[in-house]
């Protein structure tokens, strides 16, 4: 069973999720993450705002600093921010990533990157 989105459909969803303004522009829905499923993964950080070209969504699963099965997708350019949509594996159980530009300029949070949990989709109670 896929996770609801908290932010609608279409191009309704890209417009929340603009209006959302989390920190550093980054919003990621469904959450919580499930294995199998997929997510958008909404970009309207710094390098979105600069002009460089085309903006890169960099991600990988794992621990913090040791990131596995690394890629990087092009983002598609929207009137609310970049958007990319990746069927999230579970490799290691986070799914980490950060942002470039054709230009070669990053936004990883600081350093920090964004991080987050990939659950197998079983219930606990």
């Amino acid at each position: 069973m896929a996770n609801p989105t908290r932010f609608g459909e279409g191009e309704a969803r890209l417009k929340a999720m603009s209006e959302a303004d989390y920190p550093g522009g980054v919003v990621v829905d469904p959450t919580p993450i499930t294995a199998g499923q997929e997510v958008t993964v909404f970009y309207n950080g710094l390098l979105g705002k600069e002009g460089n070209g085309q903006v890169y969504l960099h991600y990988g699963y794992g621990r913090d600093k040791d990131w596995r099965e690394v890629h990087d997708m092009r983002m598609e350019h929207t009137g609310w921010g970049w958007v990319s949509d990746i069927t999230v594996q579970n490799f290691e159980g986070r799914l980490n990533f950060c942002f470039k530009d054709s230009a070669n300029n990053w936004d990883n949070n600081n350093g920090a990157n964004w991080s987050f949990q990939i659950h197998d989709g079983s219930q606990r109670y």
